[in-house]
């Protein structure tokens, strides 16, 4: 059965930098589709980016050119480096797997962008 856990999340200054991880629990990037949502207080979980497996990525016009979405193979691991980021940044992030058969989440990592 496939489980994805996410790390990283912290509270970091406007402008800053933060990595967010998403461990998968065996070799799953060439059958699923990874992505990252998000979901601040009071509003619906969004779609912020994903990679599928062919490697090609898609980002959300919100963090275009800000976020980055990678995925080491060897470590199973799927990452989404954050820059510039911005109070309206503040989130829960969420890892998600996903293929016809299958939609996988995990429980989520808190980042909050705050002075």
């Amino acid at each position: 059965q496939v489980h994805v856990v996410e790390s990283g999340g912290d509270l970091v200054q406007p402008g800053g930098s933060l990595r967010l991880s998403c461990a998968a629990s065996g070799s799953i990037f060439d059958s699923y589709t990874m992505a990252w949502y998000r979901q601040a207080p009071g509003k619906q979980r969004e779609w912020v980016a994903d990679i599928n497996p062919g490697g090609h990525t898609d980002y959300a016009d919100s963090v275009k050119g800000r976020f980055t979405i990678t995925e080491d193979n060897a470590k199973n691991t799927m990452y989404l480096q954050m820059n510039s980021l911005k109070p309206e940044d503040t989130a829960v992030y969420y890892c998600n797997a996903g293929n016809p058969r299958r939609i996988v989440w995990g429980q989520g990592t808190l980042v909050t962008v705050s002075s």
